[in-house]
């Protein structure tokens, strides 16, 4: 599986919320800079994680976004999922339809067993595992 850049940029920026020392908001051109991702894309992927209850926003000065929950109880597969993000590594529009014909391809539960790893590897570490380096499983 290949994360796209969405799902990596989100994992990124609520990592940086969550490790900012801070308990203001954290405004996404900070994130930006720090981060180096392009502001207009952080605001794209912040209305999804808006959406989902894993960020909140306040508006006006000192304004910014605040994780919803503690950082150990935010797992990296929820921020995935959350930006629509697709963990699938078969080609399959469904497991029925692998090729035109209506026939299983060879590979496809080797690929479909492949994404079930990869999601429950992603479930099983928090925002707070990978802030402190605990995320080597």
């Amino acid at each position: 599986m290949m994360l796209t850049t969405k799902s990596r940029y989100a994992v990124m920026a609520v990592v940086e919320i969550a490790s900012a020392d801070s308990n203001n908001p954290i405004r996404l051109s900070d994130i930006s800079a720090k981060q180096s991702i392009p502001l207009n894309y952080l605001e794209q992927i912040f209305l999804k994680l808006k959406r989902s209850d894993i960020v909140q926003a306040v508006k006006g000065p000192g304004g910014g976004y605040f994780l919803t929950k503690d950082s150990a109880n935010l797992n990296i597969i929820d921020i995935i999922d959350a930006v629509e993000e697709n963990t699938k590594m078969t080609r399959c529009s469904t497991d029925k339809n692998c090729r035109q014909n209506g026939v299983k391809c060879v590979t496809h539960d080797l690929w479909k067993g492949l994404g079930q790893q990869i999601r429950c590897y992603f479930t099983q570490i928090s925002v707070a595992d990978v802030i402190s380096g605990k995320n080597n499983l």
